[in-house]
């Protein structure tokens, strides 16, 4: 795929945001690092909207992005004043870009968890997915605390295009490795601010979600589950037991949605009872 640095035409580029989750931070679009600029770049969206600005001091190009916030006046006049060149790209090829752009810094400063995964996992829930959903060929959907990615696995190979996120960078890091997130497709966040960064899709996938203990977490996976069923038309939620089950079929109920919840004998440890919900 095309990188960041490619779309703007520049041979490297660094984003000020340290992180993909403080792209949504303010104080990036208030301040500009201490640099002379002596070149710039703008680019806008399909729509003509701006949704980053680079500034050249010396050989390298530091840049912001405006995909999850206000574009900033003091980035926009200060490209202004560079006299630099305007590129348009679509959002979600941007967005893309710049997913793999952290992801590639991830990969590089977190090492990866141990892989624990047993070998018969993907098959599984693989069979599972397939037979409540089928083939959804270029249909968007997304990985909710996608762990090392199983679940984008399985959303790819049954010609899907994910879209995953977690809070455990060691977890996304063995994914990265493993070649189950790729990294165009992923992102580290807090799930509890997903819709901050995630546009909605008609599908969701949820798998082996727990532990959910009343009185304990249940008000965080409360929180983390209505995310992804805000986001998602159709959502697909696996987890170990029967009373989490209930639990969670109890919060899609008060969301106003209908649920289906039955047993899956096919892995009596990770995905052992469903959720699947509809709007």
């Amino acid at each position: 795929m095309t990188t960041a640095a490619e779309m703007i035409e520049v041979p490297e580029l660094w984003f000020v945001e340290p992180s993909f989750a403080e792209l949504t931070d303010e104080i990036y679009s208030s301040v500009i690092p201490d640099m002379e600029a002596t070149g710039g770049r703008l680019l806008v969206d399909e729509n003509d909207d701006p949704i980053a600005v680079a500034l050249r001091d010396d050989d390298a190009w530091r840049a912001t992005t405006f995909l999850y916030r206000a574009p900033s006046v003091v980035w926009l006049e200060r490209f202004e004043e560079t006299g630099g060149d305007i590129y348009q790209e679509t959002r979600e090829s941007w967005a893309r870009a710049v997913r793999a752009y952290y992801a590639g810094r991830l990969r590089g400063e977190v090492p990866p968890a141990i892989n624990d995964l047993p070998p018969d996992r993907f098959p599984k829930a693989l069979d599972l997915v397939e037979n409540l959903w089928g083939r959804r060929d270029g249909a968007r959907a997304i990985d909710a605390f996608c762990g090392s990615g199983i679940g984008a696995s399985v959303l790819r190979a049954l010609g899907m295009v994910p879209v995953s996120y977690d809070n455990d960078a060691s977890l996304i890091s063995l994914g990265l490795a493993e070649g189950r997130l790729r990294p165009e497709e992923v992102c580290w966040i807090d799930g509890a601010f997903a819709s901050d960064y995630i546009e909605p899709a008609p599908l969701g996938l949820a798998l082996m979600v727990g532990q959910c203990y009343p009185g304990l977490n249940d008000s965080l996976w409360r929180e983390l589950l209505l995310q992804v069923l805000a986001l998602s038309d159709e959502t697909l939620i696996t987890m170990g037991s029967e009373p989490e089950a209930a639990l969670v079929a109890g919060w899609i109920v008060e969301n106003g949605r209908g649920v289906e919840v039955f047993e899956n004998e096919r892995d009596p440890v990770y995905d052992r009872w469903i959720c699947l919900a509809r709007r």
